[in-house]
């Protein structure tokens, strides 16, 4: 006997239909898999043997032969547990073999239960593409696979509940939210419990207005760190486009909770400086996404960036330029969205003391030379903002007053991005740190002085032409903050404050340290 269920397979963070195929033939008692199945697929057999049984059903001691099609797409992960039990089940006429073709996904525990997989918003988002819009997927996943208006969910928790789905007796679930999402204030540290460094604070504010890229530098303990780590707090709230994105992204590498609704809040990726660039980038045999994607619409944080591997620094260089990273492997090209922030944090030598005027570098030139070279690379020019974080001295630090929080600073960063929202309308650009030259010429025109001004500072610093667009991107971001029409010369001059790199390496105080 011969049945077929429809399932669904992951391809990058897409998904793609599947024809799981059934029959019984003859021979000895066996469960054979074809199909390009991994290796957790073909141990399926005996789990989905004991979820049969535990379940009240005979698995009957028969030849079945399984198929997965299109025989020639590589499958993995344990998705396809339900839909096999499931047409295991019609091949052997203990249910009706005429029950309708509901896509079905989920892995079996031993006893029968459903346990949650990778994807289903993905695979929701695949089937609202399609004339089926109708979709089985674990319990745990109901709250990601019903954000797809269109397609209707039925959660199950064992392979009964699926069953009596197929024969009707089942309602779509129509729980749309998920469970809340941690208040910004309980999820991340607010800016007003760091003492000091407002000038760290102003700009964090206008990278996040700007979604601009940008360095921190400076000695141990100056608070780098903590204003990375408090830097979430001040952004946005995602878009309904993009937290399907992120969302999906998230769930199709695994790494989101189960029971989850959509991700409401921009993602804040922290790697280690010891991550490989596969780490990063994504990989395996299908690859998966990385650490850069896992960041896309949020943050990617390197902290101790000086200390990453050479190879790792420069996989940046495509996302920063293209928002997207591509993984070649020998069954094909896989693209995965990378459209985040780089937040980066690093000590200016080895031991952290450069810029500080109360205590003496130790470090010989020639490390120095090599820590200004890891920073300093071709990584530098792709970055928009530079700034020095030096330690706040001890008098501030017990003096200081509780400054500005960050509700009142995301507040501002808000009405800046909805300002760049209604000036990019109907453009592929989003925000300012993306603009093309053309959009540069537009919205970024410079009156005589301004571009006087700008052209001796250019000169003067020996700033490359990507550097000249930087600094006019943050200054447009600035004149955002303050709802201004035109760039002004005080945009410009605080903007150039903030490609201050070469500049105090090339310093008096430490040019002996660099010949």
């Amino acid at each position: 006997m011969f049945s077929k269920i429809l399932s669904l397979a992951l391809s990058g963070i897409e998904a793609v239909i599947i024809e799981v195929e059934v029959d019984i033939v003859n021979g000895l008692p066996n469960v054979a898999i074809v199909g390009l199945p991994d290796s957790t697929i073909r141990e399926s057999r005996e789990r989905i043997r004991s979820a049969i049984v535990n379940s009240g059903y005979i698995f009957p001691p028969r030849s079945f032969v399984v198929n997965l099609a299109p025989a020639g797409f590589r499958k993995q992960g344990a998705n396809f547990d339900l839909p096999i039990a499931v047409s295991i089940l019609k091949a052997s006429n203990q249910i009706d073999p005429s029950l309708p073709l509901i896509p079905m996904v989920g892995e079996l525990s031993l006893d029968g239960a459903v346990k949650p997989i990778r994807g289903a918003l993905s695979m929701s988002i695949a089937l609202s593409k399609t004339k089926r819009k109708a979709l089985i997927i674990p319990y745990a996943n109901r709250y990601e696979a019903s954000a797809i208006p269109d397609v209707d969910v039925y959660p199950v928790k064992s392979i009964a509940e699926a069953v009596d789905v197929l024969n009707g007796y089942a309602e779509p679930f129509r729980g749309k939210t998920g469970p809340a999402p941690l208040p910004l204030a309980a999820a991340q540290a607010d800016m007003a419990l760091i003492a000091g460094q407002e000038s760290a604070k102003r700009a964090l504010e206008i990278a996040a207005a700007g979604r601009h890229n940008i360095l921190l530098y400076g000695s141990p303990g100056s608070g780098k760190t903590m204003l990375a780590r408090s830097f979430p707090s001040i952004l946005p709230e995602l878009e309904y486009a993009q937290s399907l994105e992120t969302t999906m992204i998230h769930s199709a590498a695994g790494k989101l909770p189960a029971d989850a609704g959509l991700m409401t809040q921009p993602p804040f990726c922290s790697p280690h400086h010891t991550a490989s660039d596969a780490a990063l980038v994504g990989g395996g045999i299908i690859p998966s996404a990385g650490e850069i994607s896992l960041a896309h619409n949020g943050v990617l944080f390197l902290d101790e960036l000086s200390e990453f591997k050479n190879n790792v620094i420069q996989a940046l260089r495509q996302p920063l330029e293209e928002n997207k990273v591509t993984v070649s492997r020998a069954n094909g090209a896989f693209s995965f969205p990378a459209d985040f922030i780089l937040l980066a944090a690093a000590n200016p030598c080895g031991c952290g003391y450069l810029f500080e005027e109360d205590t003496e570098c130790i470090c010989v030139p020639k490390r120095v030379r090599a820590y200004y070279n890891k920073i300093a690379g071709p990584i530098i020019d792709r970055i928009d903002m530079e700034m020095l974080v030096n330690r706040v001295p001890y008098q501030k630090l017990i003096k200081q007053r509780e400054g500005e929080s960050s509700g009142t600073i995301r507040g501002r960063v808000i009405r800046a991005a909805e300002i760049q929202r209604e000036r990019f309308k109907g453009s592929s650009t989003k925000s300012n740190s993306g603009m093309n030259n053309t959009e540069i010429d537009k919205y970024c025109a410079l009156n005589d002085e301004s571009g006087a001004f700008l052209e001796k500072i250019l000169i003067s610093r020996r700033l490359t032409a990507r550097s000249y667009h930087k600094i006019l991107k943050v200054a447009r971001t600035i004149a955002d903050l303050d709802s201004a029409a035109n760039l002004e010369r005080k945009h410009i001059l605080e903007a150039v404050t903030y490609k201050n790199l070469q500049q105090n390496y090339e310093s008096v105080k430490i040019s002996a340290k660099l010949a």
